[in-house]
């Protein structure tokens, strides 16, 4: 009987368990969310990491030809021509491993989180308040 994958216990262990050249995106992934929203917690979350502020933030995980982040969310105008070359589904992207990572588009994404989360949050307590 096949065994199941172990599930990491931390993004440490998520990252170690792909090739160094992969493990060097994913640390600057880490890093790059880790600066746009220092607040937030890291943990795994259905088996990926994941960022934690008011709710689930943003996630990551790294796949045999790219790295996905989840979710995404809309922005300008601007902001989403150029997130479309990467777009996989509505609140998906998937970033080649092939091509350069787009660290600063990643920054923004997870700004942009943060401000939805944090509106998000702010509704759901000006409701318990009623």
């Amino acid at each position: 009987m096949p065994s199941t994958p172990a599930v990491p216990e931390s993004i440490d262990g998520y990252i170690e368990a792909f090739p160094k050249d992969v493990q060097g995106k994913l640390q600057r992934i880490r890093r790059t969310i880790r600066r746009a929203a220092p607040q937030a917690e890291e943990a795994i979350r259905y088996q990926i990491p994941t960022f934690i502020l008011h709710g689930n933030l943003i996630s990551f995980a790294a796949y045999r030809h790219h790295i996905g982040l989840y979710p995404v969310p809309e922005g300008s105008a601007a902001f989403n021509r150029q997130l479309a070359a990467y777009r996989a589904a509505r609140s998906t992207v998937r970033i080649p491993l092939d091509k350069p990572i787009p660290y600063s588009l990643i920054s923004q994404m997870v700004r942009l989180r943060v401000m939805d989360n944090r509106r998000q949050a702010k509704a759901r307590a000006a409701k318990k308040g009623k």
